[in-house]
């Protein structure tokens, strides 16, 4: 199994969450003070190097107009973390590519990342979170078709060593030949997130890496098990467990009681997260009957991710779902065994080890003991071997 240690990198500095009225998009940046980001910044990137000294990968993503992460470009940090890490696999989870203007552009730039690693990049490709439509003056509606064709070009991009091509379609381009081409051949690896069965179809046909976020036990089996019936359905060959990412809140303490105590932080993410329906259900981005119906109930009821919805819940409870694994070093590996078995076999955990206010020592203790102690005790769970259907 891999492990990457993930942080959304927030700037933590903000009102109380009853004086605002949307912490994404339309917060002023008056609120943001240049001295602290910077300081922050800076203390993201020392503990992603930890991460490469301790053995563990390293992920990082990219959102836009909101301090819960504030990478807006995340080409550009895996850039500076392909130059200063060693050994560290870098996964950029991901580029949403249905939002960008030029996808040549992020061919180009994962080929430079990839060369400066020394092939060490895993790309990823996302349609975007809901509320990413309004920063990025896009439409809602098509952003599933648009990514995969962005997909196709850049795909194509990475893999034409002949000299140029045109290409005609929501994107217009008379000359495609790209300087310079990946290290990795032919491609990068790629991974796509989804949190529906009909969008994890195509990334089963693909072969690709499919990534899920705090979506819990049951939320999780069912699109890792659509992903394993998909293959099967389309004869091809049984999907393997690293096929299959979950991200997961990840904190590991000396006990039991001082893990829960540290991991209450991680919280931050779901509680700071007030979002207006106008912006978390843009018209269009949804089937307009699952519009309705979240509508008639209040607005959206599921977590950012789907699953259920964590905002306000406890670390008890959030460990009762699967969302976060926090507790000792064997409570851990303990709590990833029984993920790995409800889900029916992963081979990537993606450990969102930070949030708020938790400082670099208490994520670097956590990072120690994970390394250390936890992964010696699930190194046996096999990601070669094909995943189970349920």
């Amino acid at each position: 199994m891999e492990f990457w240690h993930f942080s959304e990198s927030p700037y933590p500095y903000l009102p109380d969450v009853d004086e605002i009225d949307s912490i994404r998009v339309s917060l002023p940046n008056r609120l943001y003070d240049p001295a602290k980001g910077a300081d922050l910044y800076n203390r993201y990137l020392d503990d992603w190097q930890l991460a490469d000294e301790l053995g563990l990968n390293v992920m990082t993503n990219e959102h836009h107009q909101t301090p819960t992460c504030v990478q807006p470009s995340g080409p550009l940090v895996a850039g500076i973390l392909a130059r200063t890490t060693r050994d560290a696999r870098i996964l950029l989870l991901g580029n949403p590519v249905a939002n960008r203007r030029d996808p040549v552009r992020v061919a180009e730039e994962m080929a430079v990342v990839d060369n400066i690693s020394r092939g060490r990049l895993e790309v990823g490709f996302v349609r975007s979170v809901p509320f990413e439509v309004l920063p990025a003056n896009s439409n809602p509606v098509g952003l599933a078709d648009r990514m995969w064709e962005a997909h196709d070009l850049i795909k194509k991009a990475w893999t034409t060593h002949d000299g140029p091509f045109s290409w005609e379609g929501t994107w217009n381009y008379r000359h495609v030949n790209i300087w310079p081409r990946p290290y990795q051949q032919p491609h990068p690896p790629i991974w796509i997130t989804s949190t529906s069965p009909g969008g994890v179809r195509p990334v089963a046909l693909n072969g690709y890496v499919l990534a899920t976020f705090l979506t819990g036990y049951d939320a999780t089996r069912k699109l890792f098990d659509t992903y394993r019936q998909t293959r099967v359905d389309a004869g091809l060959s049984p999907a393997t467990q690293d096929r299959f990412a979950y991200c997961a809140l990840v904190h590991v303490g000396e006990t039991d009681e001082a893990a829960f105590a540290s991991a209450d932080e991680l919280r931050w993410y779901f509680d700071i997260n007030k979002v207006p329906p106008h912006l978390s259900m843009p018209p269009g981005y949804i089937p307009a009957a699952a519009a309705a119906t979240a509508m008639k109930n209040g607005g959206p009821g599921r977590g950012p991710f789907g699953g259920a919805n964590p905002k306000g819940k406890s670390v008890e409870w959030l460990t009762e779902q699967g969302i976060m694994l926090a507790g000792s070093p064997d409570t851990v590996a303990a709590q990833i065994r029984r993920l790995h078995e409800r889900v029916g076999g992963f081979g990537h955990l993606l450990m969102m080890g930070q949030a708020g206010l938790m400082s670099h020592q208490t994520v670097g203790r956590s990072l120690e003991l994970f390394a250390k102690e936890v992964v010696p005790q699930v190194a046996d769970l096999n990601i070669g071997t094909p995943a189970r259907l349920g």
